[in-house]
């Protein structure tokens, strides 16, 4: 085994061990809101959505400790299109036909489909601020609180220091999620350089087309389980949630970058691409809230143009 097919392998087995990573973090903190009785939209969208936001979330901070802000600004703008233009699509065609179980408004889901767009914009002249970071972040917790008031039937006055609702075992799993996440995660960005040098790619490419599948190892894992069981409807509210999230890990991560320069020239067409598809998206599910797999071919047609055009950019 030469050098390069041996790093190829830890870059590979590096996303799995993170994906492994939050999963226990996932398990541990979902057990833990349902014995707090947090409501179920906080649950699915904000909880869940942030945790299996982990591997993007400890690949950012890895992409700024090392001063490579184009990792994680490729990681995030690449995961939305695998969401809802690989991803969903995919269980779309798959399953002959999916529904979309959020009991959500449109325009909830409309205000949600925006704030998960935000960072496109916020790309479009090529720099990243600290402004910028502030209204995405800002623009996050004010989509939730409108989407918590619009959509959560009950209420529980919940107290979160009651320490009879934490277990031993749920902090271990926590603890070593995380730990495996971050040590995971330094190996990513480490191997996405790596890799960047070898092909005389710029690592925002890799991290927008390859760096975002691998992070998005838990969105995909439920995705595959659904196809397996033959389920027909998915929690919509997850993928929602998960989208979301990384506007806010963006704003984040700006911040701590304090201003950046992404020096490459695809982001209006990544721009009218990834609008072009979500707006489909909507249209799709608006009146069924379902996909059906013609609908999901076009989506996945989208994604396919858009990693076309990015591969063409990166090697340009």
């Amino acid at each position: 085994m030469n050098e390069l097919t041996f790093d190829l392998a830890i870059y590979i087995t590096s996303f799995f061990v993170i994906w492994a990573g939050s999963g226990l973090i996932v398990s541990a903190v979902s057990k833990l809101s349902q014995r707090l009785h947090v409501p179920a939209f906080l649950v699915s969208f904000v909880v869940l959505g942030i945790l299996t936001s982990t591997p993007e979330m400890a690949v950012g901070l890895s992409a700024v400790s090392s001063g490579t802000p184009s990792i994680f600004v490729g990681n995030l703008l690449g995961g939305i299109p695998v969401i809802f233009l690989l991803i969903i699509p995919l269980l779309a065609i798959l399953g002959r036909g999916i529904k979309l179980n959020h009991g959500l408004g449109q325009n909830s889901i409309l205000l949600a489909l925006a704030i998960a767009v935000a960072p496109f914009v916020a790309v479009l002249d090529h720099e990243v601020n600290n402004q910028e970071g502030v209204i995405l972040i800002g623009a996050y917790f004010v989509v939730v609180l409108l989407l918590h008031r619009n959509n959560v039937v009950t209420k529980h006055n919940v107290n979160l220091l009651k320490l009879k609702s934490y277990t031993f075992i749920d902090i271990l799993k926590v603890l070593a999620g995380t730990g495996i996440v971050l040590f995971s995660s330094n190996i990513i960005v480490s191997k996405t350089l790596y890799f960047s040098g070898v092909l005389n790619i710029a690592p925002f490419y890799i991290s927008l087309i390859v760096l975002s599948l691998g992070t998005n190892l838990p969105e995909l894992t439920i995705a595959i389980r659904a196809i397996i069981t033959g389920r027909k409807d998915i929690a919509f509210g997850d993928y929602l949630g998960s989208a979301a999230a990384n506007t806010v890990l963006f704003g984040v991560f700006t911040l701590m970058t304090k201003d950046a320069v992404i020096e490459v020239d695809s982001f209006l067409v990544m721009f009218v691409l990834v609008v072009t598809g979500l707006a489909l998206f909507y249209h799709f599910s608006k009146t069924k809230h379902t996909i059906s797999p013609k609908e999901g071919l076009g989506l996945l047609a989208i994604y396919i143009i858009f990693v076309l055009l990015e591969l063409f950019g990166s090697t340009s």
